[in-house]
């Protein structure tokens, strides 16, 4: 057997495989499974899809470019040089972050692993604002885009050395790099790319809760690894992340739960997920710097405010007109914010001295200071996204792209796009020349997907026998 070199530690570069593991299992199958499930069902197979590539695309991305302009050495105040992780001897090298002066006890490999999957679930977290209607080409094209002009850059300003770093803005794992980012540029991307159709933001009816809840928990357990990872080590830092995280989380779910009872009488599975989803974005940026009374103040602020938000804003014209699709905005934009800001009140001193930051706590601690950092920091990511997101979706259309499907993509969904259906019944449909699968909801009518054509069908085995039926003039046939 090989000896190990004398900078590894076994039990450090254990736990850093095993919460980078976790955290790739909150987008596949997590978020995947989270997103097939909370759609109508004609576009389970579109918004699984969309995830499924984005994992990939910057997996790929990372390696070769990505990596090292988030955490490589410094080119401007903002990016590092971009570079390959490509070679056997670099990957094997004790690893580094040269910029911001960090070498943890564990090999570059599992490094670049770790934080490829930071990147994978922002991008996939994005992809939530803009379900039901993106042209999947656009988003083939804006996902390493995005990733390079955005993701990149909110990492190193804030994690690899950058000037957010040197500032002293603490965002202990990514509540401003990943949530803020998120859904700042999921609600800028919903814009430009325009709203669903009225029917299916008139009907939005999950098609199987029981995927919801199931990639609900993935990402609740998940995140003790999103969280539980960031100080590098199998350290006491790290159990407290996982405490808190756990902590705020349930007290934010119980939050959102009381506030829908309060206000609609009844409680909501979909405002439960909501609360725990605000929960854990909102702890991302405190989780091992603020004591277990700071987490539950954090969850109350999160079980509140984007609740409030969601159910507010949507009265205002203009948040009516920008489809989020998943309210991304609310449940990341707005909760990754309230998250920043309490880690300006409520973080420790012993807390940061544990992370390895020279940060003398928040406001508790007298140190007010701390509120304008984490300002600064959030003005910088918001603006940051809203201007790039914006360039790389128009360049992406001037080039002759359509942002959106088209009318018939819109109306079939899946199959039109994909060939493939998430639950396939034998009745097909001739639309425009072209056969799509189509589903029986169970009352008699015929529908695509979910999309009612009329009642009164008379499908018969024939092959392209016209079928007359109430809104439909459309030939029907069976396998």
């Amino acid at each position: 057997m090989a000896s190990n070199p004398d900078w590894l530690d076994t039990g450090d570069n254990a736990w850093q495989l095993t919460a980078a593991s976790f955290v790739a299992l909150q987008s596949v199958p997590g978020l995947l499974v989270l997103y097939a499930g909370i759609v109508k069902s004609k576009w389970a197979i579109n918004s699984a899809f969309m995830s499924l590539y984005a994992f990939a695309c910057v997996l790929i991305c990372w390696t070769i470019w990505g990596y090292k302009v988030a955490f490589g050495n410094q080119m401007l105040p903002f990016a590092g040089y971009p570079a390959p992780v490509m070679t056997i001897e670099h990957e094997l090298e004790q690893a580094v972050l040269p910029t911001a002066g960090l070498s943890p006890n564990f090999p570059q490999a599992t490094m670049v692993y770790f934080q490829f999957v930071f990147a994978a679930i922002t991008v996939i977290i994005l992809s939530g604002a803009l379900l039901g209607r993106m042209n999947f080409l656009a988003w083939m094209i804006f996902v390493p885009f995005w990733l390079t002009f955005s993701y990149c850059i909110g990492a190193f300003s804030l994690w690899g050395g950058g000037f957010l770093y040197k500032l002293g803005t603490i965002d202990y794992s990514g509540g401003y790099v990943i949530h803020l980012s998120s859904g700042t540029a999921g609600f800028v991307a919903a814009y430009w790319v325009g709203p669903r159709t009225d029917v299916d933001r008139a009907d939005n009816r999950p098609n199987n809760m029981l995927c919801v809840l199931i990639g609900a928990g993935i990402l609740w357990i998940g995140w003790n690894g999103f969280n539980g990872g960031d100080p590098y080590a199998a350290s006491a830092d790290a159990g407290v992340a996982v405490l808190n995280t756990n902590v705020c989380t349930a007290m934010s779910l119980l939050t959102w739960m009381v506030m829908d009872i309060l206000v609609f009488k009844k409680p909501s599975i979909l405002g439960a997920v909501n609360g725990m989803i605000t929960g854990l974005v909102g702890i991302t940026p405190a989780a091992g710097v603020v004591a277990t009374w700071g987490a539950v103040c954090i969850g109350f602020a999160t079980g509140t405010i984007p609740w409030m938000s969601m159910n507010g804003l949507k009265r205002y014209k203009f948040f009516h007109a920008v489809d989020d699709t998943l309210g991304i905005f609310h449940t990341h934009c707005v909760a990754g914010f309230v998250g920043g800001f309490c880690t300006g009140l409520f973080a420790t001193t012993p807390g940061c001295a544990a992370f390895g930051i020279t940060n003398p706590g928040g406001a508790i601690e007298g140190n007010g200071i701390q509120l304008g950092y984490q300002m600064a920091g959030a003005c910088f990511i918001i603006g940051w996204n809203v201007v790039w997101t914006s360039l790389i979706l128009l360049a992406i259309k001037l080039v002759g792209i359509p942002l959106r499907m088209t009318e018939e993509q819109l109306l079939v969904g899946d199959d039109a796009i994909h060939g493939e259906s998430a639950y396939v019944f034998d009745d097909l449909i001739r639309l425009n020349g072209s056969d799509f699968r189509a589903q029986s909801n169970g009352d008699g009518e015929l529908g695509i997907m979910g999309q009612e054509l009329g009642n009164n069908h008379s499908i018969t085995p024939a092959v392209n026998k016209p079928v007359t039926g109430k809104g439909t003039g459309e030939e029907v046939k069976t396998d």
